[in-house]
């Protein structure tokens, strides 16, 4: 939260809980009268896109963990969850910003009351539907998305080294006995086998 040199918040208080730099997003919506199946199309072309390699957007953002859409209430109600990394407005705005606030101004479209996800009240709309969780956990609440698309390039290199000639090679040389029996290199190996 940022704050005036008085100390005061220059913004409200958002809600949802946090687990280390990851936080929660759930809103329920109202769709609106007969439009759960358009809804559900929209839905499934966002998601055949995403099978088919689309994810430019979600690179774009960098900072989403997972997302879920639900249709509920025999077709009355619908749900968005989310995990995110860093501050709930700066999640909100790189909605407004990038590729994805297209797909959500078409997914929330259907929601009664929508504003649209560049209207200046989108924050207020979205807080008025949301609901925080009671408990929220992460199996990694220091690593943010942009930390585990670099930590799986490194391991998607390493393992392409291990698997090289050259290395099989470079584990038999006596010259790198010392490096190999250090407990560093062989924890290194451990994790890399496992």
């Amino acid at each position: 939260m940022s704050s005036t040199k008085t100390g005061q918040s220059t913004q409200p208080e958002r809600p949802g809980l946090t687990d280390g730099v990851a936080g929660e997003f759930t809103v329920f919506t109202t769709i609106n009268p007969g439009y759960a199946d358009q809804l559900r199309q929209v839905l499934t072309e966002i998601m055949r896109g995403l099978s088919g390699g689309e994810r430019p957007a979600l690179h774009e953002i960098g900072t989403l963990h997972d997302a879920r859409y639900v249709i509920f209430d025999d077709d009355t109600r619908f749900m968005f969850a989310s995990v995110f990394d860093g501050s709930w407005d700066t999640y909100i705005d790189d909605f407004a910003t990038t590729a994805v606030g297209a797909q959500f101004d078409r997914v929330f479209a259907h929601s009664e009351g929508f504003p649209g996800i560049k209207d200046p009240g989108v924050k207020d709309w979205f807080v008025a539907h949301q609901a925080p969780a009671l408990a929220f956990v992460s199996s990694y609440p220091d690593l943010t998305v942009k930390q585990i698309w670099k930590d799986q390039r490194v391991n998607e290199a390493f393992q392409a080294v291990l698997d090289t000639p050259e290395f099989r090679a470079a584990l038999e040389d006596p010259a790198n006995a010392a490096l190999l029996a250090t407990p560093a290199f062989q924890k290194l190996l451990d994790e890399a086998s496992g």
